[in-house]
């Protein structure tokens, strides 16, 4: 009978999870899923904007929805303080005066010796998760017997394992067990990584024309033009003045003689 309640209770906290959230999220402090008798839990409401109107609302086992501070739990500031008793286990929520709702989280209250802390909140892939046996005395032995879904894991003599990085098939039921008891069974959320945003990219607008750069022109009288070739170029000015000494000396050497006739 105890078993199949915690099985309902596993139930109501994946429906509750499946349904759209109003841009809330339930926080719990410590974050675990089962306490032993008389120990305190912090949760609060953790709101996107305005808070005013949210609540901490609770699902018991035997089926009583309320709020807190009803018949259970204590305000101080945002957070609701349960002091826990047996009747604490079920599934707690965050709700808006609309009707909006956050992520579900299942507690379980346990009276025996030995329980398991594992994270009530989801676990993000890839990140490390530490599941420990705790015993409610101090015993000199702190060997304890892992299991998912009913298969055994291994034996740890420490006490508790370590998965250094989570995956989607880490996701299950989990519970241990040692020489002083059996703790109850929890669910282990694992979701998916937060996709990082890639950096924006920037794209190359074509409607505007790129300028080309301007060519210089010219702009220069031909004496001047004239001038600076004479000066900048020495050797074509000798050049020159050769070529007009050599044309003088030929037209000199073949001009006829003057024939002077008798009077």
């Amino acid at each position: 009978m105890e078993r199949t309640c915690r099985l309902l209770l596993l139930l109501s906290t994946l429906v509750y999870c499946s349904l759209g959230q109003g841009g809330a999220s339930l926080s719990v402090s410590p974050d675990r899923s089962q306490f032993f008798e008389f120990e305190s839990v912090s949760l609060s409401c953790e709101v996107q904007g305005n808070s005013t109107g949210w609540r901490v609302m609770r699902n018991a086992e035997r089926g009583n929805l309320s709020e807190c501070s009803t018949d259970w739990g204590k305000h101080q500031g945002s957070s609701c303080i349960v002091s826990l008793i047996p009747s604490s286990s079920g599934v707690y929520w965050c709700e808006s005066g609309s009707g909006e709702h956050s992520n579900a989280v299942n507690i379980t209250v346990h009276v025996g010796a030995v329980i398991l802390e594992s994270p009530a909140l989801p676990v993000t892939e890839g990140y490390s998760v530490t599941l420990r046996c705790r015993y409610q005395g101090t015993p000199s032995d702190l060997t304890a017997v892992f299991y998912k879904d009913g298969s055994l894991i291994r034996a740890e003599t420490t006490g508790e394992i370590t998965i250094p990085a989570v995956s989607k098939s880490d996701e299950g039921l989990y519970k241990c067990s040692s020489s002083k008891g059996e703790s109850p069974e929890s669910w282990m959320t694992v979701t998916g990584p937060t996709p990082i945003p890639s950096p924006a990219v920037p794209v190359l607008s074509m409607s505007t024309p790129i300028p080309s750069p301007a060519v210089p022109v010219l702009s220069m009288s031909l004496p001047r033009l004239l001038c600076s070739i004479l000066v900048g170029s020495p050797y074509l000015l000798v050049t020159i003045i050769l070529l007009v000494k050599g044309c003088r000396s030929r037209t000199q050497e073949y001009k006829p003689e003057t024939i002077s006739k008798d009077c």
